[in-house]
């Protein structure tokens, strides 16, 4: 937390980091602060839920996505306000949304810049109707060369880029407060929307996850559907201070990726949505470029680890622009241990008590 002396705006914040680099353009600044303006947008539609002013948070937009998913009309005009509020401003060559199936170009009235803006407007907008937090999750790449270079338009391979080349990320999460949490590639900080001013206040300075929690968080109904390494990992938390484990553990699922993502940057814990055999057409649930990467890179950048259980999220290439994936995040020994799980040696025997999941070898 920071003192009330240091409490820089965004604005500020981002000049003192662009001082880091003194050749920088300050692009990347006013993109981010563009972003910001359409979080504040959403964020107050949101909070007018259903009242006079806002969008009825359970009305069915009526249209299905690329992902399958009927849309909400929040939906719609999250993603609507992201567009507009970011095609304008001569930095990016071009945006993908979780909304659209194909790239959203960068109308020719425009100029184009060097940045690639990737988001998913309303993250968790499925339980909006009950009032729970809900958010906007981003991502920034940069373009390629010949983009850049010839203004062309851009395509689908544009933004298969693995997560560790972003460069910069962050999420917005409309909750009692609305907050715009961001990393640059300098750590995590939090920031507070002030409704007095309309600003973005630094509230959260180095945000660090801690390494080791009792804590986790995953929907127990796919349970059937699991691999073996995740089975193992939630029996040990569930056997408690008998188990192999030696403590308890609290289980914590609010179904809103970005509500579960922050309460881990808050005071740590892991989530897991991982790889099962549910569908075996989507190796995962969550979107790689819209989700796993954004907030992968802010886990990293605060101490934590992000994972698909067998290798670093942010290695990953993508292979198309909706791509889903399996997902592990959080304190970071929680996520080494189950990726360790998944690169020990098939399924274990629990009939041999030598070796069984409960054995002699507790660690």
């Amino acid at each position: 937390m920071t003192t009330a002396a240091q409490r820089w705006t965004l604005t500020r914040y981002l000049i003192e980091e662009r001082r880091r680099f003194p050749s920088a353009s300050g692009d990347l600044n006013a993109l981010i602060l563009d972003v910001s303006i359409a979080c504040k947008a959403i964020a107050r539609i949101v909070a007018f839920g259903a009242l006079e002013g806002g969008v009825a948070a359970t009305a069915e937009g009526g249209a299905v996505n690329v992902q399958g998913e009927v849309q909400k009309p929040l939906d719609v005009l999250s993603n609507e306000m992201f567009v507009r509020m970011n095609e304008w401003n001569g930095h990016l060559a071009g945006m993908a949304s979780e909304e659209m199936e194909a790239p959203q170009q960068i109308p020719e009235a425009y100029p184009r810049g060097k940045y690639l803006l990737v988001f998913d407007p309303l993250d968790g907008s499925s339980n909006i109707d009950v009032n729970v937090a809900v958010g906007s999750v981003f991502s920034i790449l940069r373009a390629p060369e010949d983009v850049v270079e010839s203004g062309r338009d851009v395509t689908e391979a544009d933004f298969l880029q693995p997560g560790a080349a972003q460069v910069a990320a962050g999420y917005a999460i409309y909750g009692p407060t609305t907050m715009l949490v961001l990393t640059v590639g300098n750590g995590v900080a939090g920031f507070t929307l002030n409704p007095n001013i309309g600003e973005f206040v630094l509230t959260h300075q180095n945000i660090e996850v801690p390494a080791d929690t009792h804590e986790f968080a995953i929907n127990t109904s796919n349970s059937r559907f699991w691999e073996p390494p995740i089975k193992r990992y939630v029996d040990e938390c569930l056997s408690g201070k008998t188990g192999p484990r030696g403590r308890d553990f609290n289980m914590r699922w609010i179904a809103s990726m970005v509500a579960e993502a922050h309460r881990i940057l808050m005071r740590g814990g892991v989530f897991m949505y991982p790889r099962d055999t549910k569908d075996p057409i989507k190796p995962g649930r969550l979107r790689l470029l819209y989700e796993a990467n954004p907030v992968g890179f802010i886990m990293e950048q605060a101490g934590g680890r992000a994972s698909t259980g067998r290798q670093p999220v942010l290695g990953v290439t993508p292979s198309s622009l909706h791509q889903r994936i399996g997902l592990v995040f959080g304190s970071r020994h929680e996520v080494e241990r189950i990726e360790r799980y998944h690169h020990e040696p098939g399924s274990r025997d629990p009939g041999v008590p030598l070796f069984a999941e409960r054995s002699l070898f507790r660690d």
